[in-house]
């Protein structure tokens, strides 16, 4: 049955995951933008809410909104945010850079997975933004890198599902893939139908903060992990593994 993750940007999002049945999270943080490092005590929290689960928590490291180009500064933070998300007990991390020319950054790769000095490492996203998603999955062989997180380079995982396919079929020998990408409960079959490793959604609901923020305190509506959510996506999961 192809395993289920869920992008969470809190300890709530983290107990809701796990009520749920999720088999791991992405921890993140700031999903408005597509999400960036969690805080050390966001990773702390959720690994001892996870403490009965091994391999649940796994960190995206992501230092600022935008593409994937990094300057040396960027790159070397996002080398201590490794280190610092390992000592706080997270079980995986989450990365992705590239180059100017849309290729895989793998020299800034090869930095974060030493980082990382063991944990499994994801290869984001960065994926569908690079010029050739299929080829430059192939160069992902030996990197280190055990998983990707693609959409089959489309805005939506739904809109590539032969992309998807290809890369589930054809991508190198010990390296998942992972379906995410404005993946909704519904869409969970079809990708699966794939052949895909795992499906990758946020499986939020919206609500407004009773509490007021103030003047120029930013926007009152905010977000949280849906257990129900996580329930019927894990639901689609297993009925199309019989």
């Amino acid at each position: 049955m192809a395993k289920l993750e869920i992008a969470v940007q809190d300890v709530a999002g983290t107990r809701a995951a796990l009520a749920g049945g999720a088999d791991r999270i992405e921890l993140c943080s700031a999903l408005a933008v597509g999400g960036l490092t969690p805080s050390a005590g966001t990773a702390e929290a959720s690994v001892e809410a996870a403490a009965r689960r091994d391999g649940f928590v796994h960190a995206l490291v992501r230092s600022r909104p935008g593409g994937y180009v990094y300057d040396a500064d960027e790159v070397d933070t996002m080398c201590r945010d490794i280190r610092v998300l390992k000592a706080a007990g997270v079980h995986g991390v989450v990365v992705g850079a590239l180059t100017a020319g849309g290729e895989i950054d793998l020299a800034t790769l090869a930095r974060w997975v030493e980082a990382a000095g063991g944990l499994p490492v994801t290869f984001h996203r960065a994926l569908d933004a690079s010029r050739d998603p299929m080829g430059q999955l192939m160069r992902l062989a030996g990197t280190g890198v055990g998983r990707v997180l693609s959409s089959g380079g489309r805005a939506r995982a739904i809109e590539g599902l032969d992309m998807l396919g290809a890369m589930r079929r054809g991508g190198p020998e010990g390296i998942e893939v992972m379906a995410g990408g404005g993946v909704r409960a519904e869409d969970i079959r079809a990708l699966v139908g794939t052949g895909v490793d795992a499906v990758h959604l946020s499986a939020r609901e919206s609500y407004l903060d009773p509490h007021p923020a103030g003047p120029g305190g930013g926007a009152q509506e905010l977000d949280a992990t849906s257990v129900d959510l996580v329930t019927r996506a894990q639901a689609e999961c297993a009925a199309q593994a019989h």
